[in-house]
């Protein structure tokens, strides 16, 4: 099935019957996807500090009422308990599995964050005639975790997540343009080049996601990544939380173009 065509509201409910369960890159051309943290409420503040002080790794799109499954604004009825392929338990910072249905879990005191996703930008990259290597090699985004440290933030702390995408050269000024004009899902990157510059030991062993191939004259350019709250989470060790599984994203109904400046 061609889910890059489909709508959103059709590719959720495939999800949340079971028939989709592999990461979401590529899928619903044009709409805006989601990461997700879902916090007990006694963190939800310190969580909300952390995220408006790393704008740039944790964009909010959508801030849910305490105990609610549903979504109201980017979503309008999707259910955050079981319209994410994948999801991951943290108990105390250690996670604790993945799951495609969290609703056994689920809290009244849950206070849920839906975050910018940079598989947004993917179509417009496309668009634009930039290849994305994940997507063309069938396999999921390759993320790391940096030596870039986040601002603080009440009991939240850690390390930014990046994802990477090697562009030709004579293609990044075009990418940096294209992705600088939707700072919700990300922006611009935050480094092109080197992988050691900011930590990255070996790009060919990312912490999350695959491994994709990298052209000898290709550049790897990084941008935040909305698997950041997971570094914070497992530093910052709550009781409990729940997350998407990296690159297993929350499809929204909103278009990219409104997500632009």
């Amino acid at each position: 099935m061609e889910f890059a065509k489909l709508p959103p509201g059709d590719v959720r409910a495939l999800i949340r019957e079971g028939t989709i369960t592999r990461h979401t890159s590529g899928m619903c051309d044009g709409y805006a996807q989601a990461n997700l943290a879902v916090l007990p409420s006694e963190y939800a503040y310190d969580f909300l500090l952390f995220a408006q002080r790393n704008p740039k790794s944790c964009p909010i799109l959508e801030v849910t009422d305490r105990g609610s499954r549903f979504l109201k604004t980017i979503a309008p009825g999707a259910d955050i308990a079981r319209d994410i392929p994948k999801y991951r338990i943290y108990k105390n910072g250690v996670p604790g599995g993945e799951y495609t249905d969290v609703s056994e879990f689920w809290r009244d005191d849950f206070v849920s964050f839906l975050i910018g996703c940079s598989f947004s930008f993917e179509s417009e990259l496309i668009a634009g005639d930039i290849p994305v290597r994940h997507i063309e090699e069938g396999r999921n985004v390759p993320m790391y975790i940096t030596g870039i440290e986040c601002e603080s933030a009440g009991i939240f702390h850690g390390k930014m997540v990046v994802s990477m995408r090697p562009i030709p050269p004579e293609l990044v000024v075009r990418a940096v343009n294209i992705t600088a004009s939707m700072p919700r899902v990300h922006g611009a990157p935050v480094h092109i080049g080197d992988p050691g510059v900011i930590g990255i030991k070996d790009v060919g062993k990312p912490d999350f996601g695959d491994a994709v191939t990298i052209k000898p004259e290709e550049v790897p350019v990084f941008w935040a990544c909305g698997v950041t709250p997971q570094s914070a989470i497992m530093s910052a060790r709550p009781s409990i939380a729940i997350t998407h599984a990296p690159g297993h994203m929350l499809i929204t109904d909103v278009k990219n173009l409104l997500l632009k400046y």
